[in-house]
């Protein structure tokens, strides 16, 4: 009991910092460690509650927690929760990348690492770059990436 009230102490620590800044490469390595904890602590179950959760703790606005099964079904989402439950390995980002199978691939293979696509931004509503931090907990993968908005570049 101890060590779980230490980790949420840590976990509820580290949200503080996220309100602070935008949103960089090792805040969504943070996140998606900080989640991989969760589940080890609260369990499976409890965690992809707290992921699904709308501006919980894992859901810091374009920095938020999403998770897959090992096939690529979407098991937690809390920007869009209609992709739950969906087999999404064989849908592409924009240029047709399969990046869901890519993340799924080497969850499996190398446990964690880096995917770099095109997707929504749900905050700004435009198609951005994005890279995903992802790390594979037991039976799932946990998911966060960073939008990099070129549009703006140079201005």
């Amino acid at each position: 009991m101890k060590n779980t009230l230490a980790v949420l102490i840590v976990i509820g620590l580290f949200s503080f910092v996220f309100l602070s800044h935008a949103a960089d490469r090792d805040d969504a390595k943070t996140l998606v460690k900080r989640a991989a904890a969760y589940v080890q602590y609260q369990g499976k179950e409890k965690a992809l509650a707290e992921i699904n959760t709308p501006n919980g703790m894992f859901d810091k606005g374009e920095l938020y927690v999403f998770a897959y099964d090992l096939q690529g079904v979407m098991l937690a989402h809390p920007k869009n929760p209609a992709l739950i439950g969906q087999n999404l390995i064989a849908v592409p980002d924009a240029e047709g990348k399969l990046f869901r199978k890519e993340i799924v691939e080497k969850a499996k293979s190398k446990g964690s690492g880096w995917v770099d696509y095109i997707y929504l931004n749900p905050e700004t509503k435009r198609q951005e770059h994005k890279s995903t931090y992802f790390q594979k907990v037991g039976d799932i993968i946990i998911c966060c990436g960073v939008y990099k908005d070129y549009s703006h570049d140079g201005d």
